[in-house]
């Protein structure tokens, strides 16, 4: 990910081998990282039973903050591709019965937005 794409708010597409290394230890067992992506400081995975959002806090990034979303909580989803002029993809969640989207997030070129709304349409539409 470029730092100016991570400083417009672009997420940017992070290996499973280094998520596994920073954040296996939230991971229960049977649980596998299937998908992660990395804003500036921030993190949010796809595993095969959850949505993980690393939230670090604070000018020091000592706190952090971890967020579950079940996929069975997310009530609906949209993938928005990138187009000529607007080069970012942006994914919106809606969590419950939340009126507007819990959850938003924009992608950089390097992402393959189908990726994400397959895994999502994966686990959420079981």
């Amino acid at each position: 990910m470029g730092l100016f794409s991570g400083l417009m708010g672009n997420a940017g597409a992070v290996s499973q081998d280094e998520l596994l290394k920073k954040y296996g230890q939230l991971l229960i067992d049977g649980e596998q990282i299937e998908l992660g992506f990395k804003l500036i400081r921030d993190t949010f995975i796809f595993t095969n039973r959850r949505m993980i959002l690393v939230d670090v806090q604070g000018l020091t990034g000592s706190k952090t903050e971890y967020k579950t979303i079940t996929y069975k909580s997310i009530t609906r989803f949209s993938v928005e591709t990138a187009g000529t002029f607007d080069l970012d993809a942006e994914l919106k969640i809606w969590v419950s019965s939340e009126p507007t989207p819990s959850i938003t997030k924009q992608f950089n070129k390097s992402v393959n937005v189908y990726d994400v709304q397959k895994v999502l349409a994966h686990h959420v539409l079981k």
